[in-house]
């Protein structure tokens, strides 16, 4: 499952967001810094109205999603990696992500206590992102210490360390591990760190109602600092989002068109996710269920089977495959395979996304 930690200053609209986006959540979202002591963490399913399309063709009796964990982490303030605030405690929970979604205030409001005393989204940025930053150099120097013995003997720590060296040195300068340039052989090198500035970033600014729609002056300055970094930007409103848990499906599609959007911060953020990672999806359908999963872009045919079990991966002897799209017009598999539409690939097959698959595999 895609884990994603929701990080950001106090007071920024982390909880409030957090509790929008799993409204079934408990997270508490008071107007003072720390009132999240413990990281909440909940699950969302992935919106996608093609799981019901292909779930009406098979006739199935039961829909499954592919879902998505939130994390919402306590309020990061300057000097957090070096315990100021609920400090370390929350960084190491970053460490678990897959991904960030960094909250950003780009709303005025006096009755919303700024916990650097006004609204400034770059100098926001720039304090989680130092935090982040530093924590990392410590994370680095402790490991190379523990590299230095072994660097005498062994070739694949000394390779180690002459990558962290290179991070460490880029971090310096005020850059993140994820602008180096490694192998994926550096990268699995490095991975047991899960350095924090590797992590992908979506900054989400967080603005009023009436902003929604186009934006502001903060939300301008936001997006040109992650367009600088090659990261993703959204546009939300988490108090939009949370009036949207009490509306029905109809009232939702009204008030969103009347704010001049087109859909909620939900889909705005697992699309971004999704992009940012490079995920695609596939499915897999029949009077039982229709399924979807979540997978890495370019995986092959084995590789996505093992993604539903171990076994299939390692058993693989071909899949049975068709886009979706190409379904539906067939009407059902049975149309489908009459029509010669189902190809069967084999272990070179790089799953599309949308790809409709059944997989045949030995025990």
């Amino acid at each position: 499952m895609l884990k994603v930690g929701i990080v950001g200053l106090p007071n920024v609209g982390k909880s409030t967001l957090f509790n929008a986006l799993v409204a079934n959540a408990q997270a508490q979202a008071a107007n003072f810094p720390f009132c999240t002591i413990e990281p909440n963490v909940g699950t969302v399913s992935v919106p996608d109205t093609r799981l019901q399309l292909l779930g009406t063709l098979s006739n199935s009796k039961e829909l499954i999603p592919t879902r998505i964990e939130f994390v919402d982490i306590a309020g990061l303030v300057k000097g957090a990696s070096q315990g100021e605030g609920l400090g370390n405690k929350f960084l190491s929970n970053i460490r678990e992500v897959d991904a960030i979604v960094h909250v950003v205030r780009c709303f005025e409001d006096d009755n919303v206590i700024h916990v650097s005393g006004s609204v400034n989204p770059i100098r926001d940025i720039e304090i989680i992102n130092l935090e982040l930053g530093l924590s990392d150099l410590t994370q680095i120097e402790k490991r190379r210490e523990r590299l230095k013995k072994q660097t005498r003997t062994s070739q694949e720590a000394q390779a180690e360390d002459m990558i962290l060296e290179k991070i460490y040195l880029k971090i310096e300068e005020g850059g993140a591990a994820r602008n180096v340039l490694l192998t994926s052989e550096e990268e699995k090198l490095i991975s047991p760190l899960g350095l924090l500035t590797d992590k992908p970033i979506i900054y989400a600014s967080n603005l009023s109602e009436d902003d929604l729609s186009k934006g502001n002056n903060f939300s301008s300055d936001v997006l040109s600092f992650a367009n600088n970094q090659e990261s993703k930007n959204i546009l939300i409103s988490a108090q939009v989002e949370a009036e949207l848990i009490e509306l029905g499906e109809a009232e939702r599609l009204d008030y969103l068109s009347s704010l001049g959007v087109s859909e909620g911060g939900l889909q705005s953020l697992i699309r971004a996710s999704y992009e940012l990672l490079g995920l695609r999806t596939y499915f897999t359908t029949g009077e039982k269920e229709t399924k979807a999963w979540t997978i890495n872009s370019g995986m092959t045919a084995p590789q996505a089977a093992g993604v539903i079990h171990t076994d299939f991966e390692r058993g693989f002897i071909r899949a049975q495959t068709i886009h979706y799209e190409k379904l539906l017009e067939a009407g059902s598999l049975v149309e489908a395979k009459n029509n010669g539409w189902i190809r069967s690939e084999g272990k070179d097959y790089v799953v599309n996304e949308g790809d409709v698959m059944e997989f045949l595999f030995n025990v």
